[in-house]
């Protein structure tokens, strides 16, 4: 059975929060089918080129089919051509779409979640507020967690911690709705509210 860790306000360890049997039996090939259509869902799909018949000109054969002891030419719009169109290229007509069922999505976390506690990077504190509202002091607060970067999950984000996380390139702070498998599995820790993980077990 995976443990979280319980921190106090000064992110000292007092204690383990216990996640349930379930998170354990979870196979890993849901959090991989999740991954990979989050990233599919972020293309742009803004790639394209334009084939021979998409090139403006080259109506007319460019020169004799016989006589000049060169191949012969039908279109100076012939990928082979500079200024031709593009043999097979990307299309922007493609859908990326790869459906991930209600089920999976929420095995996909579960299992992020006990991966990060069998870690020992799955930290949980009554509350998350950087009162002050400036980055030096989320930063000091990260850096108190000797990790390389952390997913901070509060339940509702007050302005003033907004304000302090939003310029730190090694955290990202998050709503409880906003957590997902993708983001619990992109970074090495997780600092979530006590309350936030307590819903996230009650729903199993």
């Amino acid at each position: 059975m995976s443990k979280a860790l319980m921190l106090d306000s000064k992110f000292k360890q007092t204690g383990e929060i216990a996640l349930p049997e379930s998170f354990s039996d979870i196979n890993s090939h849901n959090l991989y089918l999740y991954v990979k259509s989050y990233q599919a869902a972020l293309r742009a799909n803004t790639a394209v080129t334009k084939t021979r018949s998409d090139v403006r000109g080259g109506g007319r054969k460019p020169f004799a089919q016989k006589g000049g002891g060169r191949a012969r030419a039908g279109s100076t719009r012939s990928p082979i051509w500079v200024g031709g169109g593009v043999a097979h290229g990307p299309k922007n007509n493609r859908n990326y779409f790869q459906k991930v069922n209600k089920k999976q999505k929420k095995l996909a976390l579960n299992f992020a979640l006990n991966e990060k506690a069998d870690a020992g990077k799955l930290l949980v504190v009554d509350s998350i507020a950087i009162e002050s509202g400036k980055t030096k002091d989320a930063a000091a607060f990260v850096s108190s967690l000797n990790v390389r970067d952390v997913l901070v999950v509060k339940d509702l984000i007050d302005e003033k911690s907004f304000y302090a996380f939003r310029n730190l390139e090694n955290a990202y702070l998050v709503e409880s709705n906003e957590l997902n498998g993708y983001t619990a599995a992109a970074f090495e820790a997780i600092v979530i509210e006590k309350s936030v993980l307590e819903a996230l077990v009650k729903e199993d």
